[in-house]
């Protein structure tokens, strides 16, 4: 359907790496094309459904397994969590009482030397029988973000291709990624993603469920995207800062999740 064109225009602030972002009221709701300028940037689709029905079923599929036991997940002990504790809470009722975050990476780490493995490999996940339909679905999901890329950014899709030829066939998580993180109520503060292959899209995908927040903020531009479930933001992530608004589930089990396709520079030989 229909995408209309936004030119983003840069805006001066103070936003500092580390810090976390405060609630922003959303202004880009509609699907379009992000310009600087004349340069496009990136595209933001508010419904997958409507043009890209596969995509939005298998990443249905692909959320549905990441909200249940059969995918291993590392969870994240925020830090209004430890606060409880601190004032006296039991951890369990901390927990019910704060935001649980969780995220599971798949695809390919890269080498981290400071952690003493000097070598790159397959996320543990991947051994996990449990957790073959969610591996799938986001292998599909991969591959269909080639059709909607080459679609409606077919330059783009060019140049992805060639910035990850320097990987090898084996780290790739698809044609145009190597890594993958599926994050549960997770807002980043403001960060750059300095480890991924410049001139290369991630692919942010959102679920949401009784929830407010969650919007993906990037004050170069003061853009705040709404992201609704079944949304999809393909943006070059190393390029500008940007933070996700606090998540406030509205019922007891709300959350928003993003499942997100990235490539990493580590990778390439």
């Amino acid at each position: 359907s229909r995408m209309i064109n936004l030119q983003m225009q840069k805006v001066e602030h103070s936003r500092k790496i580390g810090s976390r972002c405060e609630y922003i009221k959303p202004n880009v709701k509609e699907s379009c094309y992000l310009y600087d300028e004349d340069e496009l940037v990136g595209i933001y689709i508010s419904d997958v459904k409507k043009d890209y029905p596969k995509l939005a079923s298998v990443m249905s599929i692909a959320n549905a397994e990441f909200l249940s036991d059969r995918v291993p997940k590392t969870l994240l002990e925020r830090a209004d969590v430890m606060a409880k504790v601190k004032a006296g809470m039991t951890r369990a009722d901390a927990k019910k009482a704060g935001t649980v975050q969780y995220s599971t990476i798949i695809g390919s780490i890269p080498p981290k030397p400071l952690m003493r493995r000097a070598y790159p490999n397959r996320s543990s996940v991947h051994a996990v029988k449990s957790a073959k339909t969610f591996i799938k679905a986001m292998l599909v999901s991969a591959k269909e973000m080639s059709v909607v890329m080459g679609e409606l950014m077919p330059g783009h899709l060019k140049s992805q291709l060639e910035a990850v030829s320097g990987v090898d066939d084996k780290w790739m998580f698809g044609e145009l990624f190597t890594s993958s993180i599926s994050n549960f109520n997770i807002s980043a503060p403001f960060h750059r993603d300095t480890a991924n292959i410049k001139q290369t899209l991630n692919a942010i995908y959102t679920y949401r469920h009784n929830s407010n927040g969650g919007c993906l903020y990037v004050p170069d531009y003061d853009a705040c995207f709404a992201m609704p479930t079944d949304s999809l933001l393909l943006y070059p992530a190393w390029r500008n800062v940007h933070a996700v608004t606090p998540i406030e589930p509205t019922h007891q089990g709300g959350y928003r999740n993003s499942l997100v396709f990235y490539a990493l520079a580590g990778f390439l030989k």
